[in-house]
């Protein structure tokens, strides 16, 4: 097998680092010489429910929902095709962990949990460049926009930029229990600051440290976002979630 057969362009550890197309020590064999692997992995090829029963070991170990939440959002930055794999193997209990009601906890320490980047965070200190911004997203053939300015979420009211949690948990959902490629997925955080008070005097908050504007300063922002995304994503639907204008 050449690393043509395999329709995969990157090799060894590139590769491995890419969580849409790492199988990690699900490579075969052929796969493995094709791909550059050998040696980078460990020289056994397990299936992937092999790997799933190591997960829900691992799970099982930690004391919270929170933790769980913690260690499958790690799970999802690696492997991406075992992420989904977990969840569909016991939906009942793993939407449970990757949204509501634990996505409500992650959101309120989004900012003391945050590992890595997921989606895109929009700020209106961009104004007027949000083309620019929408641009600089790897995927051009955006479906959808799962968006969100955190003004009110799950009752929790303004978690400011912690409220990323919920369009990144929603894209999941889309995933796991409709079989939507999450390639063509796009959680969003319109940053339009905050007035929460704690949030604003923690040193480790994400967003902008401001208070939110006023309404006509916020819905021109929105609508430059809106008037935008069909020209760089013309086939994206917008999904808006928890937003608020106050």
């Amino acid at each position: 097998m050449s690393a043509s057969n395999t329709g995969i362009t990157k090799r060894g550890i590139d590769l491995l680092h890419d969580p849409r197309l790492n199988k990690s020590i699900g490579f075969t064999e052929a796969e493995r010489r094709a791909l550059g692997l050998i040696g980078l992995v460990p020289d056994v090829t397990e299936s992937i429910e092999t790997q799933l029963s190591r997960v829900l070991l691992q799970l099982k170990d930690k004391a919270t929902d929170l933790d769980r939440f913690i260690h499958l959002m790690n799970l999802l930055e690696t492997n991406q095709t075992l992420f989904y794999h977990t969840l569909m193997s016991d939906p009942t209990r793993f939407l449970y962990i990757v949204y509501d009601p634990t996505i409500g906890e992650a959101c309120l320490k989004f900012d003391h949990i945050f590992r890595r980047p997921l989606g895109m965070y929009l700020s209106m200190s961009r104004k007027g460049h949000v083309k620019e911004v929408l641009r600089n997203w790897p995927v051009k053939d955006v479906r959808v926009i799962c968006v969100t300015n955190s003004g009110r979420i799950l009752g929790l009211g303004d978690l400011g930029a912690n409220g990323m949690g919920i369009p990144i948990g929603k894209l999941q959902l889309y995933t796991a229990a409709a079989g939507v490629p999450p390639e063509g997925l796009l959680p969003m955080y319109l940053d339009s600051g905050t007035n929460n008070e704690t949030y604003l005097r923690d040193p480790l908050y994400l967003g902008l440290r401001q208070r939110r504007p006023s309404t006509e300063e916020l819905y021109a922002f929105v609508d430059e976002f809106m008037e935008t995304v069909p020209e760089v994503f013309p086939n994206c639907c917008v999904h808006f979630v928890g937003l608020d204008r106050n």
